[in-house]
């Protein structure tokens, strides 16, 4: 088949990957979002997908937007059989989506119609979800809204983060694409309707969820704490002394542990924090302009005694 390939971040890549080490399909184009200023010099960096398909000696176009009439001719112009679409961060316009011989294919990486939207992998581990997965479906102008192709399911461990759920999933991901194609060129794809209940928005990240609320219970925290880990992170503020003002103490990996006490106060000297019900332990960590450490590293630098308070 004839592809257009769209995607920006890592998750994409690996997709991507695949399919030009497959070398099954012709990948007439792939789009991407923008370079965008990045790191301390503010120098334009250019996504993951965009690097890939670059290095691969395959055309890369970063438009903008896909609203105006230029763009929408230019794209069909490629004459493609099909897109695949995976976290691109642009919507598509209806001209977009019909342009493919077959239409437009996204990954998504929820089972839906549960966690639909921008950050279903957090969601799912915040929200205490012990299974997800990622699915290939026909797209809509509706948000993540159109009938199934295909499915690869995962159960989300007890030590889970974003980071290593993402991992999985992207493989999952680039396994399952290779043999939609497959099935699709061969006639054997039946698309389904998802099912009109169980729907959740998975929003956008902000800034509010990232502040740790110790009145909550411990099983929550831990949830918050492994879903936003290791970007952006779930945060607190401890006093490393009397006389210095509070800072900033990003929790990266935690588990749900045994003891009760006023919420946020240290129970020991093993970094277990009393929460509104139950107790969590803090596994790995970070101060503020400094790199991620594990809790037994940190405390042998520094003590956080029982009896500390955090906020």
């Amino acid at each position: 088949m004839r592809l257009v390939f769209m995607g920006s971040p890592g998750f994409a890549a690996t997709v991507l990957s695949r399919l030009i080490a497959d070398g099954t399909h012709d990948i007439a184009c792939v789009y991407s979002q923008p370079p965008r200023p990045s790191g301390r010099g503010r120098k334009l960096r250019q996504t993951p997908v965009h690097e890939l398909a670059e290095g691969a000696g395959l055309t890369v176009r970063t438009p903008k937007s896909l609203k105006k009439a230029p763009e929408q001719a230019e794209f069909a112009a490629l004459d493609a059989d099909l897109a695949i679409v995976v976290a691109y961060g642009l919507i598509l316009p209806q001209p977009i989506l019909d342009a493919p011989t077959h239409g437009c294919i996204n990954l998504h990486a929820s089972l839906l119609p549960r966690w639909r939207g921008a950050a279903p992998i957090q969601r799912a581990i915040m929200a205490g979800d012990t299974k997800t997965g990622v699915q290939a479906m026909v797209m809509e102008a509706g948000l993540d809204t159109g009938p199934v192709l295909a499915t690869r399911e995962t159960d989300i461990k007890p030590d889970d983060t974003a980071g290593s759920l993402h991992d999985r999933l992207a493989a999952l991901g680039a396994e399952l694409i290779p043999e939609v194609l497959a099935d699709l060129s061969a006639g054997r794809l039946t698309p389904e309707a998802q099912a009109d209940e169980g729907m959740t928005y998975a929003a956008k990240l902000t800034p509010e969820d990232q502040v740790i609320d110790w009145t909550r219970p411990a099983a929550e925290i831990d949830a918050q704490i492994r879903g936003l880990a290791p970007a952006p992170g779930a945060y607190c503020h401890w006093r490393p002394e009397a006389v210095l003002p509070e800072e900033r103490l990003k929790l990266l990996m935690s588990e749900v542990a045994d003891g009760q006490g006023t919420a946020g106060t240290v129970l020991d000297d093993q970094l277990t924090i009393a929460c509104g019900d139950g107790a969590i332990r803090i596994l790995r960590l970070q101060r503020a302009g400094r790199g991620p450490v594990e809790a037994g590293d940190f405390l042998r630098g520094t003590q956080i005694p029982a009896g500390t308070t955090l906020t």
